[in-house]
């Protein structure tokens, strides 16, 4: 059967910089990050030779190429998330250390605009000769972070250099000239974040050229040349419009995808439209985990044939959640539906939140949904991209609570904390949220308007959730008053200063099967409790052997916060098939303690008919 497509709504961002977080499950984190996870990064980028080889391409030190070829796009991530967190804390010392680097990459940066240190240091000669050797990818990642420290800081050189970089790219690259089809998308995105702090066009428009370039046989180098993979690795095999289903490499796909959702919103031209939800569909319901994890193939990174989600041997790299995130928050911009910020909540709080250690300095590029106790998180990678994506992608989650509609405000995610935005003709609104989720489904929200106006507050009701109460300045409003709207409760009202708003949403334990298509889990549950997916992990199950328990959904689950544990988690506790104790932790905290087994999907102690996932 066809799908219609919505129509376009064009919601338009409410930046993190807007929005506070002073709750108790994000605040740690991002103090965390601020205090370790940064500093680890920086480190790490030194001590491997990432920023001195930017220094040694200006000439300020001698010695060869360090690393791999992509090795400049570690560095950039990691100032991009030093920007977020200097737009909150605007902190002295970092921010030095971060101009240190800027003025050994703006002394990298060739006469004519060229910026990639492999290049410049190991193979002058051979400059855009292979598609796959990352060199837009590199230079989208810079011009992210440096769109993201001009925003911070209102410095320029490192502006300026995307800039000459991006005018490079246009000089040689375009109608009439040559063509291109990058290995790694990235770029794509970039330059359209370039276009809206420049407002130059011609950026989004060089966006656009370099999408319509793939699915015409125009890609050249190792990949295209591996039999096993092809163009549809890097999504090159069919024109980006004529796309039905996901392919190749996971991360590559999702950037390509954000792209072509950041163009439409840009241009407001649906060309795209179809295809990206024809390929969303594909995604989300035949190839995405529980957690959000997708591409489960170790071989490509990527993914595989449809229902293909096996357990132990996932891939499911940390970016590519992350890179879910990206796409679904740009999906629900533009077509202001509800399951995209759905899908975004699920890579918040499982997928992408799973990549990092409660410590901040040890990570996973892998995440599988069960171990026999022999993955582990590390300090850094060889290919290091995961960490460096974790660093830019938690200080800016605050992007994902809110946008602005047509007629007022969405609430999407829900955050302890205070935003403020103008709406409609310019009106100032302030809104304040307090709440203790995910562990608790009560959400009080307090509008600020600055005189009472009219205008529409929808609030998302999740997908997860069964049932819900509501109440407008003390009146409970019953499911037959409130108007729906795709996913939304849309409350459409004059607001005065003051007025107060609580959604409570029912959060009981689900016991979730899979499609009976996905071999893997056939005779399995998974357990989740409102946003967060569970584990069983041996730290906690000693008398409990892998894969040799099973769980009844029919087992009462008892449901308990421990603030000591895992940095505060709400745990379940309940009894095996064979009457052993049993307790589950939230799925992004594994790995945190001693070594040990952990599975999500658990084998069913019986048969019982229940939510299909």
């Amino acid at each position: 059967m066809k799908r219609t497509a919505p129509p376009l709504m064009r919601w338009q961002p409410v930046p993190f910089t807007k929005v506070s977080i002073e709750d108790a499950f994000w605040r740690p984190r991002l103090e965390t990050l601020n205090e370790v996870t940064i500093k680890a990064c920086l480190a790490q980028c030194e001590a491997t030779g990432r920023i001195s080889n930017f220094a040694k391409a200006g000439g300020r030190m001698e010695g060869p190429f360090e690393g791999i070829y992509f090795n400049d796009s570690d560095v950039y991530k990691v100032l991009e998330g030093v920007a977020y967190l200097l737009m909150s804390n605007r902190d002295s010392e970092l921010e030095a250390e971060t101009d240190r680097i800027i003025d050994f990459i703006a002394s990298a940066q060739e006469p004519d605009g060229y910026l990639c240190t492999y290049f410049t240091l190991a193979a002058p000669d051979k400059k855009w000769t292979d598609m796959e050797k990352h060199e837009m990818y590199n230079g989208g990642h810079l011009i992210e972070a440096a769109v993201a420290y001009y925003e911070a800081t209102g410095k320029r050189k490192l502006l300026d250099a995307a800039c000459r970089l991006a005018d490079h790219y246009d000089r040689v690259f375009g109608p009439g000239k040559r063509h291109w089809v990058e290995g790694h998308e990235e770029i794509e995105l970039a330059l359209v974040k370039l276009y809206r702090v420049t407002h130059e066009e011609r950026y989004w428009k060089l966006a656009l050229w370099l999408l319509e370039e793939r699915g015409h046989g125009y890609g050249q180098g190792e990949i295209w040349e591996k039999e096993e993979w092809g163009p549809a690795y890097c999504q090159d095999d069919v024109p980006v419009r004529d796309i039905e289903r996901v392919t190749g490499h996971a991360v590559r796909a999702m950037y390509l995808y954000t792209a072509m959702a950041d163009v439409v919103h840009a241009s407001g031209d649906p060309a795209y439209v179809e295809a990206l939800h024809r390929v969303w569909a594909h995604t989300v319901e035949r190839n995405m985990y529980v957690t959000g994890g997708i591409g489960p193939s170790r071989h490509n990174e990527g993914f595989t044939r449809d229902y293909d989600l096996p357990n132990e041997t996932a891939y499911c790299e940390t970016c590519a959640a992350i890179a879910m995130a990206f796409w679904n928050h740009r999906m629900n911009l533009l077509f202001g539906d509800a399951r995209y910020a759905d899908v975004v909540e699920r890579e918040m709080y499982n997928g992408a939140l799973a990549g990092i250690s409660l410590s901040g300095d040890k990570f996973f590029y892998v995440n599988p949904l069960a171990s026999k106790g022999d993955h582990h998180r590390v300090e850094w990678f060889g290919t290091s991209c995961c960490p460096t994506n974790l660093v830019r992608y938690l200080p800016s989650i605050g992007q994902y609570a809110y946008a602005r509609t047509g007629d007022g405000l969405a609430v999407n995610q829900f955050l302890n904390g205070e935003a403020e935005f103008a709406i409609g003709d310019g009106l100032n609104v302030k809104l304040s949220q307090k709440t203790n989720y995910p562990w608790d489904g009560r959400i009080e929200l307090t509008v600020h308007p600055e005189r009472a106006a009219n205008f529409a507050v929808r609030l998302r009701v999740p997908g997860w959730c069964r049932g819900y109460r509501l109440e407008v300045c003390g009146a409970p409003i019953s499911g037959a008053e409130a108007l729906t709207d795709r996913g939304y409760l849309v409350l459409d009202r004059r607001w005065s200063p003051g007025d107060s708003v609580v959604l409570e949403l029912d959060m009981p334990v689900e016991a979730v099967r899979a499609r009976a298509e996905v071999e893997a889990d056939r005779g399995r549950i998974a357990i989740q409790r409102g946003p967060i997916v569970y584990c069983v992990e041996q730290a906690d199950n000693p008398d409990l052997t892998y894969d040799a328990f099973a769980l009844s959904a029919r087992e009462p689950l008892i449901v308990r916060h421990r603030p000591e544990l895992l940095g505060g988690v709400t745990v379940l506790m309940g009894r095996a098939e064979d009457g052993k104790p049993c307790l589950l932790v939230p799925y992004y905290a594994w790995d945190n303690r001693e070594k040990g087994f952990m599975q999500v999907w658990i084998r069913e102690a019986e048969d019982r008919n229940l939510y299909v996932y």
